[in-house]
């Protein structure tokens, strides 16, 4: 006999299945995302799979309960002991899969309990369902299984904590600051419902919360620094005035801790009475760029002369009744931003200002002190704040006022930009008005809407949230009277400082179009995308770093280093890297791109551009603990690492293998420089061991005779690896023209590596090729009317998985146009010293500046079939490497600044040095200031 009854046996089910969702939902949720991963597949079938998961583990559990306590009237558990192992080695996977996100919800404290308690309810149910049929192995068996569970249950405990202690070793290279909070996290006691007290996510997803505090200052001090953090957006007022607009970054300096601004007040304060107002916003979902705490908060933590404000039980606080979450079709899972609905009925007039009566709020929850979960350890904001460009009126088009007829009405913008819609109208009580771009569905995904619910009479909105698009549809019920139609430009706060210009206007397009679609791909981190999954990818942030120090003014690279500090703080335990990093929901390694990230066109290319050696220094443990995991055999072949999606390339004819040991290669080049930076020398010694071992057996593994290929490939010739062994300095240039051959045949790369494909082209010498093959493959691109650059060859291209038409990892060109067309590069770190080079190949005419971290360098080129123009002006505290190319190395004249002209065969001007000829170019060094090189055939 089982049990004793039927009604026990559904009781003993029922009663361990509902425990288990109840005390252990958090961890659930997490097993719904591994699920879903691992298997593809998405609710109601993750859901079923959960607690099907759930009821075989209860059964599994008592039918081993009863057989260790009655092992006369059943024999040797053979059948349940199996059971409970399997589902023991499965849960343990689980664990193990989910190890960071779980501890990040769960303290140890509550893990223990929620193990001590099943493990008592479980002594219960057997004590009162179970059959033992024999009294004296009842109680005997029931103590060797609540031990076996408890002792199970703090097993699994410390196992959770090792983990996150392991872990946690990396995200110090975060610069952790937090020791002199005086300052309380507060949330809301409204969002503490029962319901979301035992939910993974104590917060409701996209919850507005009100927070206020009125305070009275004698004297306005000369600075008053605040240092604030939200989770997971904010909105401050001092005063009713407006202060930021967007503050906060999304979570994510690593898997535990959070972001804080630092914002001085003291601009917004008045002597007597003053009101600080802050709306937060709570994402309250995991993403591909955010990783969520599952509740929201806010600290603010101001000391100042005079003036000591912190956030504590005494500030007012109330969830915005007006905002809420739009029903069906929801932003696709890699975005944590929701679809916003606001409710001009439910509107809060005036919570803002000084003025408003508070009094009937409730008062803040107490969420604890710094460091404390689940915000943990708090660190400061690496990047700019955004930047507002302020209201502006779309381009012509739709003039107002009007009346709606309940079309659409649609307004261009003047190119892909974030913006935030706006209008000014007339309406009855009630009315739905709903606000999208022409970008909703970028890539075949939904993206972000916002929509409004009319009260009676005039009003104004400004959609809180950003999107972006070239265009803005705006649909508005029959009747309304339309005001004014608005927008309000948001972004990265950077100028658009380098240029490129040349004779041809293909090219200035392409360049044009390429900085564009960088500048539109930056906020929070870098994006592959602004529509579809705002995510740093690290194969395109890679691309887009090498392209801001050409397009951008250096306050971008603070984007790039938040990248590289980011990429290495969510290294896991077994070292290996993986992105999009922040991310809550995607952990998987693609190999190639994490070798494409920490090494030459990553890490090292940072650093050469920047000269930040203490970033270099930060991350290269976690660089070199990850090139660790690869191995070479004796042949010095790399071997193929699978991770968890093992991506060449979007398209075809993929050689992998080559590919693979191109790009371990470049790592390994990259990092052995970073070592040398990072007083390493001993590292830089066996990596430039492995490098050589690479060299020799390079061209004996891979070359063909007309190409290179990998042993075993049976596709077309791979255009990507053949160049990528140019780039890396494997390939030798007596088989520079067969490379040339194949790269003039084959097309075979994405967007994403056909910028080294043409980059192999120029480092040959093939200057003409690289343009020509440029025009073909950006042709359509360039000609077409959006203002940004896409994701695939084609606007719709179903290989690229649908496609985007905002893709900086189309942009290589920019970067290759400005380095080899123009020729600036620098040669040591932080552009202490370049060159300029030229290869203008088809181009007669380039005018081009770099915003060099050591100020402007701008360059001036003409040539024509008798003479070669180079104008100079290079910037203090650096020395420039001139080439006059060798098809103009007959005379040469040099003009200086004063406009004195010297004969460079007989003499040279102060500040200028001859280096001689090297076959390609004659070159000079020239020291900061403005010089002309004039030489003819």
């Amino acid at each position: 006999m089982l049990y004793n009854s039927i009604p026990g046996i559904a009781g003993f089910f029922l009663a361990a299945f509902i425990l288990m969702i109840v005390l252990i939902r958090p961890l659930w949720v997490d097993i719904d995302k591994f699920i879903s991963q691992a298997t593809g597949l998405q609710f109601p079938w993750v859901a079923i799979v959960t607690a099907l998961t759930g009821l075989i583990s209860c059964g599994f559990t008592a039918t081993f309960l009863r057989d260790i306590s009655n092992p006369q009237a059943n024999g040797f558990p053979v059948f349940s002991t199996a059971a409970l192992i399997i589902w023991a080695a499965v849960l343990a996977f689980l664990l193990y899969q989910i190890r960071l996100s779980l501890f990040s919800i769960v303290s140890l404290k509550r893990l223990s309990v929620i193990m001590a308690a099943f493990s008592i309810f479980c002594t219960a149910v057997c004590l009162f369902f179970i059959d033992t049929g024999n009294a004296g192995f009842r109680q005997p068996g029931i103590i060797v299984a609540s031990v076996a569970l408890v002792s199970a249950g703090f097993f699994i405990m410390m196992t959770v904590s090792s983990m996150r202690e392991e872990n946690s070793r990396w995200p110090a290279v975060a610069h952790r600051e937090h020791s002199d909070w005086k300052a309380h996290w507060i949330t809301s006691p409204e969002s503490r419902t029962v319901k979301n007290i035992f939910s993974g996510n104590k917060t409701p997803q996209n919850t507005w919360i009100c927070f206020r505090k009125n305070f009275d200052i004698r004297q306005v001090p000369v600075m008053a620094e605040v240092r604030i953090a939200a989770d997971s957006k904010y909105r401050l007022w001092m005063n009713g005035r407006s202060v930021v607009a967007e503050g906060g970054l999304k979570r994510g300096p690593n898997p535990f801790d959070t972001y804080y601004d630092t914002i001085d007040i003291a601009p917004y304060l008045a002597k007597g009475a003053n009101t600080v107002a802050i709306l937060v916003w709570h994402f309250g979902r995991d993403a591909s760029s955010h990783k969520n705490s599952g509740r929201a908060g806010l600290i603010f933590d101001c000391k100042a002369e005079g003036l000591e404000l912190f956030s504590d039980l005494s500030w007012k606080v109330k969830v915005h009744p007006a905002f809420s979450g739009i029903g069906e079709p929801l932003p696709n899972f890699r975005l944590a931003e929701a679809n916003v609905l606001f409710d001009a009925r439910k509107d809060i007039a005036g919570w803002e200002g000084s003025g408003y009566d508070d009094s009937g709020w409730s008062k803040a929850l107490d969420a604890g002190k710094p460091p404390v979960s689940p915000w943990n350890n708090l660190v400061p904001r690496p990047i700019p704040f955004f930047r507002d460009y302020g209201i502006k009126d779309y381009a012509p088009g739709v003039d107002c006022p009007f009346t709606s007829d309940g079309d659409s009405v649609i307004c261009s913008l003047p190119y892909n930009s974030q913006i935030q819609p706006s209008f000014t109208i007339k309406a009855p009580d009630g009315l739905l008005v709903d606000m999208r771009t022409d970008d909703y569905r970028g890539g075949g995904e939904y993206g972000i809407r916002s929509c409004y619910i009319t009260k009676e009479g005039n009003q104004a909105y400004e959609a809180p949230i950003w999107m972006n698009g070239h265009k803005v549809i705006y649909t508005f019920p029959t009747g309304v009277e339309i005001l004014s139609l608005k927008y309000r430009e948001t972004g990265y706060d950077a100028d658009f400082t380098g240029t490129f210009i040349s004779n041809e206007p293909f090219y200035n397009r392409l360049w044009q179009k390429a900085q564009r679609t960088l500048y539109i791909t930056m906020r929070d981190s870098y994006m592959d995308c602004p529509d579809r999954e705002r995510a740093q990818w690290w194969w395109d942030a890679a691309l887009e770093i090498g392209e801001s120090f050409y397009a951008l003014d250096p306050r971008s690279h603070l984007l790039a280093k938040k990248a590289m500090l980011e990429l290495a703080s969510w290294q896991k335990n077994d070292g290996t890297l993986y992105s999009p990093v922040p991310s809550g929901n995607w952990n998987i390694e693609l190999p190639l791109q994490m070798l494409a990230s920490i090494g030459w066109y990553g890490f090292y290319t940072y650093y050469l551009n920047t000269g930040d050696s203490g970033t270099i220094k930060a991350v290269y443990p976690a660089a070199k603990r990850y090139l660790e995991r690869w191995k070479m055999d004796e042949k010095g072949v790399v071997s193929i690492r699978k991770g968890g999606w093992n991506w060449g390339d979007w398209g075809r004819e993929i050689d992998i293998k080559l590919l693979t040991n191109c790009w371990y290669y470049l790592a390994i080049k990259g990092l052995e420089q970073m070592a040398l930076v990072s007083d390493k020398p001993d590292d830089a010694r066996v990596l430039g061991e492995k490098m050589r071992m690479i060299q020799k057996s390079f061209n004996d593994n891979f070359w063909r005779g007309n190409a290179y290929r990998s042993p075993g490939y049976r596709g077309e010739t791979d255009d990507r690896g053949n160049a990528l062994a140019v780039c890396a300095g494997l390939a030798d240039k007596p088989i520079y023209p067969a490379i040339r051959e194949v790269l003039l045949n084959e097309y075979h790369a994405s967007p994403c590596l056909e910028k080294h494909v043409d980059e192999a082209l120029f480092i040959m010498g093939y200057d003409r090729d690289a343009l020509a093959r440029m025009k073909k493959r950006f042709g359509e691109m360039v000609d077409a009317t959006y203002s940004t650059l896409w994701e695939g060859w084609e606007i719709d291209n179903t290989e690229y998985g649908g496609g985007t038409i905002n893709h900086a990892w189309s942009g290589g060109s920019l970067t290759l146009l400005s380095m080899y067309a123009a020729g600036i590069r620098p040669t040591k770190p932080g552009y202490s010293e370049y060159e300029v080079m030229p290869q203008m190949g088809s181009l007669g005419r380039i005018s081009c500046t770099v915003p060099s971290v050591r100020g402007a360098i701008e360059v001036g080129l003409e040539k024509d079939d008798k003479s070669f123009r180079l104008s100079l002006s290079s910037p203090s505290g650096t020395s420039a490497v001139i080439g006059i190319p060798a098809e103009y190395k007959g005379d040469i004249s040099i003009t200086d600044a004063n406009g004195n002209i010297h004969d460079a065969l007989n003499t040279v001007p102060e500040g200028i040095t001859s280096l001689g000829f090297d076959g390609d170019f004659k070159k000079f060094k020239a020291m900061p200031g403005k010089w002309v090189f004039l030489s003819r055939k």
